[in-house]
């Protein structure tokens, strides 16, 4: 049943206008007996080709950022902790950075949330809590922490830094426009293409083989491109392999988890 509901979610409008148009074409071209025994390959070659290319492409951003995601929540917690483990008498210092994180990894979920609205306000917000992370470095350094203790916990925030912008450049960054717009093209051409070759198929002793290839290919060509849409923005929430950033919250608890047991 999974199975069937994931499924489900790549079939769209689009699947059902390319269905039809295709076997409107085969209708058509049985009636002005337009039959034609056309290379399959053009199709691997024109659409296949393009399309498994861009699903490759996309998966492996989504796959960095899920590893920049990560290394962002690791480097945040170990700075959460440098803070409240480092000074030698607890004077807030653990409950600063517990904040700083909570405001970081919230900032950066409603930042790529917006999907490119609005894009230089909420960066400006996660600067300032880099910022924030700064001074705080530079008060842990009042209070007595070594000063290689405090290079070691820039050297995090620097990490932080470097793992928000390479989320932001898979963000901002995608599949090349103009490989999109050939394959959108062949794609939508592909019916009226192979719509002869299509209607030759087994005709006039089986009809409906034909009408039967057209929608099978129909559905798995659209189906590869709904694919491909679905991993182009890891960040937007709307396909079912999308990254999770809502974990504010989740992670105030666990950093904290053992100290209140």
């Amino acid at each position: 049943m999974q199975t069937i509901i994931q499924f489900s979610k790549i079939i769209d409008y689009q699947t059902w206008l390319v269905t039809g148009l295709a076997m409107a074409v085969v209708f058509v071209c049985r009636q002005i007996d337009f039959l034609v025994d056309l290379p399959t390959t053009l199709i691997g070659i024109a659409v296949v080709f393009p399309l498994v290319f861009s699903i490759n492409s996309a998966y492996r951003r989504r796959e960095d950022a899920l590893q920049a995601f990560a290394s962002l929540k690791a480097h945040g917690v170990a700075l959460l902790f440098a803070h409240r483990e480092w000074p030698t008498e607890a004077d807030g210092h653990g409950e600063r950075a517990s904040d700083l994180l909570h405001r970081l990894l919230t900032a950066v979920s409603h930042h790529f949330a917006r999907n490119g609205q609005e894009h230089r306000h909420t960066k400006q917000q996660i600067y300032a809590i880099f910022s924030d992370y700064s001074r705080s470095h530079e008060a842990l350094r009042d209070v007595g922490v070594p000063a290689n203790e405090v290079s070691r916990a820039n050297q995090y925030l620097r990490q932080l830094i470097i793992d928000f912008e390479k989320m932001n450049n898979i963000a901002r960054y995608r599949t090349p426009l103009a490989l999109r717009a050939y394959s959108r093209l062949f794609l939508n051409l592909f019916p009226l293409l192979f719509g002869p070759y299509f209607a030759q198929i087994a005709y006039p002793d089986h009809p409906l083989a034909g009408y039967v290839v057209a929608v099978l290919y129909s559905l798995v060509l659209v189906s590869l491109d709904n694919i491909q849409d679905g991993l182009e923005n890891p960040f937007d929430g709307m396909g079912a392999d999308d990254l999770r950033l809502d974990v504010a919250d989740e992670y105030r608890k666990l950093a904290f988890s053992e100290g209140d047991g």
